[in-house]
């Protein structure tokens, strides 16, 4: 086994998986890999792996291959940093030979048949990953893989195939979506009671969070299924497409009141125009991305690299939303030193100014804090992470709301007779350009 290969399980250990160890089918063809990770997994003290592997056929049937340089082991990632260092110092010459992973089968057991079933009981409680290790360099292997790994519950010894430290998910999610669905009802009720001063962007705010809710709903619904049963029965499948219209409606809401459109202006300028369209088609390549990690995982060659994408996008997304916040406040510095009306640009400079901080620290807490509690948590305790994100958003939301609600004398909705006729000369003469 080459370093590279040590390295690159090294990554797929550190990098958050969002899978939930469902039940897993793995084709696996001409592949001459070293190593080849499966899913991550939380045991407690009553886990059980059971592997079924079927149609195995290896590309050299020599009688003297040491297969037993070949097969199936668990292994933490605390670990694999000790087997890295065993192999660099040439203690060993395959993961597989160290006393630092549980070996759960091995090819020399074969045979000549084709096929295997191992039910392997985890009595350690720890984060393990089941891997396919092929020390033999000349050796290319096919198989098809059914895995699933799952916890034994209490007296009763009912399965739970989510990871522990994840159990308690579909628990999480059910609970926000209905402070998220309490939330949609006292905006409509704001909305209702406050409808002469209500704008087009107020209800698209209404639309963010019922999409929202939705999601946590289908992402609760997601998770049960797979804790009882090891498959999501196409839940899955309504969590990605209200995830996909959450996270477009979300940063087009930023942007739409960064640049005050429907409150100030009823148009865009063609400058904001682009940064939606960039930041809508890189939250489509950012969705496609999460989709192929969640319903593959890290045996995929690409895995690492669609990982990375939906990272790279995501920040180039947050980044992206900011411009338009910072746009506007340049603008209004400039129009409080000119115009005559500087208490009022005061106000809105102001509030600007407080937005954009809160944009910041929403991005940098959900997408470094949080992916950083992922990382460094215990095993046991990743729902923490998951309960921090929800607590930043939710709180993103109801700031957002509440600065830019819909009331007379909040200081973003003071626009006067000639900022009015000023935004109508503007739309006119854009409607009469593109004629």
């Amino acid at each position: 086994m080459d370093l590279s290969s040590s390295i690159f399980l090294l990554l797929v250990f550190l990098l958050p998986i969002s899978s939930f160890a469902e039940i897993r089918f793995t084709d696996i063809r001409n592949d001459n890999r070293p190593i080849i990770p499966f899913d991550v997994f939380g045991f407690s003290h009553g886990g059980r792996l059971e592997l079924n592997v079927s149609h195995v056929s290896l590309s050299d049937t020599n009688p003297d291959l040491d297969l037993s340089k070949a097969g199936f082991f668990l292994c933490t990632r605390e670990s694999w940093l000790h087997v890295i260092q065993q192999l660099e110092e040439a203690e060993i010459s395959c993961a597989l030979q160290s006393d630092l992973v549980k070996p759960v089968y091995t090819f020399n057991s074969l045979k000549g048949q084709d096929r295997f079933d191992v039910l392997y009981s985890q009595s350690d409680a720890d984060q393990y990953t089941l891997v396919f290790a092929n020390c033999l360099q000349q050796l290319k292997v096919s198989m098809d893989v059914r895995s699933a790994m799952y916890n034994l519950e209490g007296k009763s010894g009912r399965r739970d195939y989510l990871s522990a430290g994840k159990t308690i998910l579909p628990r999480i999610y059910f609970i926000f979506s209905m402070i998220y669905f309490l939330l949609a009802i006292v905006w409509i009720h704001v909305l209702y009671k406050k409808r002469s001063t209500v704008y087009g962007i107020h209800f698209f705010m209404l639309a963010v969070v019922i999409l929202k809710a939705l999601n946590l709903i289908c992402e609760a619904e997601d998770k049960s299924y797979i804790k009882r049963t090891g498959s999501a029965h196409g839940w899955d499948i309504l969590f990605y497409i209200f995830s996909f219209l959450k996270g477009i409606t979300l940063f087009t809401l930023i942007v739409l009141i960064g640049t005050g459109w429907s409150f100030l202006k009823p148009y865009l300028q063609d400058k904001e125009k682009k940064v939606l369209m960039i930041v809508i088609p890189l939250q489509v390549v950012a969705n496609i991305a999460q989709v192929v990690t969640d319903e593959t995982g890290p045996f995929e060659q690409e895995w690492v690299t669609w990982k990375q994408v939906f990272l790279l996008v995501d920040v180039i997304c947050c980044c992206a939303v900011l411009f338009p916040i910072v746009w506007s406040i340049k603008n209004l510095r400039e129009a409080a030193r000119t115009d005559g009306k500087a208490a009022v640009n005061l106000m809105k400079l102001t509030l600007f100014r407080q937005y954009y901080i809160v944009v910041i620290c929403y991005i940098y807490f959900t997408r470094v804090v949080v992916y950083a509690l992922e990382t460094i948590t215990s095993y046991r305790y990743l729902w923490t992470s998951v309960v921090a994100g929800e607590l930043a958003t939710f709180a993103f939301y109801a700031f957002t709301g509440y600065k830019f609600k819909p009331e007379a004398h909040n200081p973003y909705f003071v626009v006067d007779d000639e900022e009015e006729e000023a935004a109508a000369e503007a739309l006119k003469l854009e409607d009469e350009f593109e004629l």
